[in-house]
């Protein structure tokens, strides 16, 4: 599915985004956008957090493979 994929793109950035706080204090999201309080930081900190949300329905689904489109 389509939306599966982009909430796993976005939950990877996320996770990068964690990653390089944790390891170089920096926060490469409010480094590109204008700092932790710019609306289109926040914007992006919502839509990874939706995101994240959104791959914890991946867990719990059944998953058959004979239904899923070819990459």
């Amino acid at each position: 599915m389509v939306i599966d994929r982009i909430a796993l793109v976005l939950a990877i950035i996320g996770g990068l985004n964690w990653g390089s706080i944790g390891l170089f204090r920096y926060d490469l999201v409010a480094g590109l956008f204008g700092g932790q309080t710019a609306t289109v930081s926040r914007v992006v900190y919502t839509l990874v957090a939706l995101a994240a949300l959104w791959c914890v329905s991946l867990l719990f689904r059944a998953r058959d493979d004979a239904d899923e489109e070819p990459i």
